[in-house]
């Protein structure tokens, strides 16, 4: 098993960051057009918590090579299973995924969260602390450098997707900002 973590923190409140997730694949980040779907499964709040439940089916087009494809079966697309669980009491937002394609010869497992960075956030200016960990292991048989080599070069993809993902879900935030931020001034300006 191999593991992949990093830290980032965003430039938006933790109210950004929660709200515009559910936006993160969407037209304003190009860095996620091999997302092709995004699929709610089920949606609830927990009455005693407060705790937002999501259920979610991502389908992606994946760049595999023809010969993997060719060798393990399967096409160009893969399913990603994510559970999310936001609570507004706790300002945390928690996402657990896992692969179900070819989850049978390899397991990504990656929890991501958003919270707030108390320690470099100030009045008006507030940050919010992004951490994301992935555990990856290779579970075809054969011998431990094969496995090794899967998981190394997983982990080395992984990186740079997680590297993509975070400059595609900073352009969602600057558009979300934006947005929001054009909404509220016409809704003040009708209020005068």
């Amino acid at each position: 098993m191999k593991v992949f973590s990093s830290k980032y923190t965003f430039d938006y409140s933790w109210e950004e960051c929660s709200t515009a997730n559910w936006r993160k694949y969407c037209p304003w980040n190009d860095k996620s057009t091999h997302v092709i779907a995004v699929d709610t499964l089920s949606r609830e709040i927990d009455p005693a918590t407060g705790i937002l439940r999501t259920e979610r089916l991502i389908t992606c087009h994946q760049q595999a090579p023809a010969w993997v494809i060719s060798l393990l079966g399967g096409s160009n697309t893969s399913h990603v299973y994510e559970t999310s669980y936001v609570s507004p009491a706790e300002k945390r937002v928690t996402m657990c995924s896992t692969n179900l394609t070819w989850a049978n010869i390899l397991r990504v497992r990656e929890t991501v969260t958003y919270q707030p960075d108390l320690s470099t956030s100030s009045p008006g200016h507030e940050r919010t602390q992004f951490t994301q960990d992935a555990k990856i292991t290779a579970l075809c048989g054969g011998w431990q450098k094969i496995r090794t080599k899967i998981e190394e070069a997983s982990v080395e993809r992984f990186s740079e997707n997680a590297r993509r993902g975070r400059e595609g879900f900073e352009a969602v935030l600057e558009m979300s900002r934006r947005v929001f931020g054009e909404e509220r001034e016409r809704e003040e300006a009708k209020l005068r």
